[in-house]
């Protein structure tokens, strides 16, 4: 029984690190930009495109 208790206790302390961490993503902008990724490949190949030239 006492085993349950640590495990209750260690998914507890667990939890509360992944939620500080998630806090932590929010509160420096990780989540900010939710376009950017989508069309990230496509900009790409310009970058590229433009520093062949140079």
């Amino acid at each position: 029984m006492s085993v349950i208790y640590l495990l209750i206790g260690i998914s507890l302390l667990a939890a509360l690190g992944f939620l500080a961490a998630f806090l932590w993503s929010i509160k420096t902008g990780q989540y900010e930009d939710d376009y950017t990724p989508g069309v990230r490949i496509l900009f790409d190949d310009i970058k590229e495109k433009k520093t062949k030239n140079k």
